[in-house]
């Protein structure tokens, strides 16, 4: 261990102690919460409770952000907030606070965080406190503090001079490995505490697959009705009219063949009509170059067909599964018709990798940025779309841009063929 490595070490020590000091205030500062929370639950009864309940349970759960920001970091992991999402108007967020546990297990933790505050943050300070004052003992003692005793060493002790320095430093020893041990244990009884129940994470899980199912249904069902809907205005009515072409045709074959080779020339440009229309149709559900390229090829022709250059970065060790693979193309598909639209860029960037079992597809562009997820907008369908395979959709676009939207979804690969590709389409 190098020099640079021991003062680093004591920074972080003195850091830590630091931040024990600090939650020593800010335990006691939560305590009127405790109060502050209760009265309201009979005021509701007179209209005036309602504000203040929603008002103070919103205060203590930003209080609470701050107990999970910090034992989050401590812990190097993100503690989650375990709150029911209220819906409803006033009184069914208050009947929704009033029956979360969450609401009752902080409420029990304020007075215990206090305890262990004052508690993991002393116990710290007196060995560092002890094991400076072994330092000190000596000069202090040849300068007249004759009456100080140091854990039971004083100057007339034998070799007391060089016995209190060796206790201290025993203290400092203890401090050092002291210190980060009290802040783990604390931040681990914060999340014990704070963080949501198996029970409520299993609650929220169950929620989010309920309502990702029924999205994904809403989401097949207007695709269906997409479907139908293009074969009866398109190559429906085409080859209604194609039928009608052909049995004019038929009749006036033998007494006015222009006529009929007319009506054949017709029917052949519908015939024409129609099966483009039908390859449209099917390209739509699943694009025959995904199917033969795969998801490099697919996202590339993609680019190809934008009115601005697309920069495509794809790096993956064999293909993804085809429910998988078809839900990105769609997805990298509505974004880069949203950069065209929308965006005013002048360039714009897929970049796709797969790692931990993970797939991650990033989309950006130079533009003007503000892009927002609305209700009824592509990206929101794009969220829905992912879903379904238990994804999910970031979004990163502040005014003045750039705009990066991030895609993830659980996915395993399947084959080990490597497809490494880089370019501008």
């Amino acid at each position: 261990m190098t020099d640079m490595d021991l003062l680093r070490g004591f920074r972080d020590r003195l850091r830590l102690q630091f931040w024990a000091f600090a939650r020593v205030p800010l335990a006691l500062v939560g305590l009127p919460l405790i109060p502050l929370q209760l009265v309201p639950y009979p005021l509701v009864l007179v209209t005036i409770g309602v504000p203040l309940l929603i008002g103070t349970n919103a205060l203590t759960r930003r209080y609470m952000d701050v107990h999970r920001t910090w034992a989050g970091r401590a812990l190097g992991e993100a503690i989650p907030r375990p709150y029911r999402v209220p819906t409803g108007g006033p009184i069914a967020k208050v009947r929704a606070i009033a029956t979360d546990p969450a609401t009752w297990r902080e409420l029990a933790w304020l007075p215990v965080n206090a305890v262990l505050s004052v508690v993991l943050g002393a116990l710290p300070l007196m060995f560092w406190s002890g094991g400076l004052l072994g330092f000190a003992a000596p000069a202090l003692w040849v300068f007249g503090a004759e009456d100080l005793d140091f854990s039971g060493i004083g100057p007339d002790t034998p070799f007391g001079y060089a016995l209190a320095p060796i206790l201290g430093g025993l203290y400092l020893v203890v401090a050092w490995r002291l210190t980060p041990w009290a802040t783990r244990v604390h931040a681990r009884a914060t999340r014990w505490a704070l963080a949501p129940s198996a029970r409520s994470t299993l609650s929220s899980r169950v929620q989010e697959l309920a309502e990702s199912r029924a999205d994904t249904v809403d989401a097949q069902a207007a695709e269906l009705r997409r479907i139908e809907r293009d074969l009866h205005d398109g190559a429906q009515a085409r080859l209604v009219a194609l039928g009608m072409s052909l049995g004019m045709a038929e009749d006036l074959l033998s007494r006015d063949p222009e006529a009929a080779r007319a009506l054949l020339t017709e029917a052949r440009e519908s015939s024409t009509l129609a099966l483009s229309e039908l390859r449209d149709l099917v390209r739509g559900i699943h694009p025959p170059v995904l199917a033969d390229r795969g998801l490099d090829g697919a996202v590339r022709a993609l680019g190809l067909a934008l009115p601005l250059p697309v920069e495509v970065d794809v790096e993956l060790a064999g293909r993804p599964q085809a429910p998988v693979e078809s839900a990105v193309y769609f997805a990298v598909a509505e974004t880069l018709a949203n950069v065209a639209k929308h965006s005013g860029a002048t360039s714009a960037w897929v970049r796709i990798r797969h790692a931990d079992d993970r797939l991650s597809v990033m989309v950006g562009d130079d533009g003007r940025g503000g892009a927002e997820v609305v209700p009824g907008g592509g990206l929101r369908g794009t969220e829905r779309r992912l879903a379904a395979f238990d994804g999910a959709l970031g979004l990163a676009s502040p005014v003045g841009g750039p705009t990066i939207v991030t895609l993830e979804l659980p996915c395993v690969l399947s084959s080990v063929k490597t497809s490494s590709s880089s370019g501008t389409a």
